[in-house]
C-alpha cells in the first residue's frame, strides 16, 4: 500500500502539470485543493498551482461568457438545465448588470454559488469582455489564493502529524471534504441571498 501511494505521488510529480489545468477548468475548487495539498508535500510548485488555478478559473468563466454572448437564451434553455443554469435566474440577474456588472462578477467569484449563471448572464447582456475579464481575474486571485492557502495548510498538517498518527491521510482528506461541503453550503446561502 505504501508503494502504491509512492507511485501515485511520483506520477503526479512528473505528469501532474499536464492534467492540472484541464482539471481546474472543469472542477476548480476540488482540483485546486488537491494540487495545493500535493504542493505542500513537494509534488508541485505552490506558485504554479496558484497560477494554474487562476488561469483554469478564468478560462471556465470565459467559456460561459462566450456561450451567453453568442448563443444567449437558447443556450440556457437547451443546456443550462443540465449544469444548473435556469432562465429565471438569468432574467433576475440581467437587470443588475447595467450598473453593477464588475461588482457582481467579483462578488460571485468569491462568495456565491451562481458563478456559471452570472457569467452566462454577463455574455447575454453583452458586458464589455475586457471589463468582465478584469473582474474575473481579480475575483479569481482572491478565490484561488484562498483555496491554495487552505490546501497547502492541510498538506503541512499531513506532513507534521503523519509521524504520530497512522491514519493522518484519512484525517486530512476528511478535513478537505468538510471544507468543500462547508464552502458549498455557504455559497448556496449567499446565492439565494443575492437573488432575493
Amino acid at each position: 500500500m505504501e508503494l502504491t501511494g509512492q507511485q501515485i505521488f511520483n506520477f503526479m510529480s512528473h505528469y501532474g502539470y499536464w492534467v492540472i489545468l484541464p482539471l481546474m477548468v472543469i472542477e476548480g475548487p476540488i482540483s485546486t485543493l488537491m494540487a495545493a495539498v500535493l504542493a505542500s508535500l513537494g509534488a508541485f510548485n505552490v506558485w504554479l498551482v496558484l497560477i494554474f488555478s487562476i488561469l483554469g478559473d478564468v478560462i471556465g468563466d470565459i467559456l460561459f461568457y462566450v456561450a451567453g454572448y453568442f448563443w444567449g437564451m437558447p443556450f440556457v434553455n437547451k443546456i443550462g438545465k443540465y449544469i444548473g443554469i435556469r432562465e429565471k435566474t438569468i432574467r433576475r440577474m440581467e437587470r443588475y448588470f447595467e450598473n453593477h456588472g464588475g461588482k457582481i462578477i467579483f462578488t460571485v467569484k468569491s462568495t456565491t454559488g451562481i458563478c456559471w449563471a452570472t457569467f452566462v448572464a454577463a455574455g447575454i447582456v453583452k458586458m464589455s469582455f475586457w471589463r468582465f475579464l478584469k473582474y474575473s481575474i481579480l475575483g479569481g486571485i482572491v478565490w484561488s489564493g484562498f483555496l491554495v492557502a487552505m490546501g497547502y495548510f492541510y498538506g503541512y498538517m499531513w506532513r507534521e502529524i503523519k509521524q504520530y498518527i497512522e491514519w493522518a491521510g484519512w484525517l486530512i482528506m476528511g478535513l478537505v471534504l468538510i471544507s468543500l461541503i462547508g464552502m458549498n453550503i455557504y455559497k448556496n446561502y449567499k446565492s439565494k441571498e443575492l437573488l432575493k
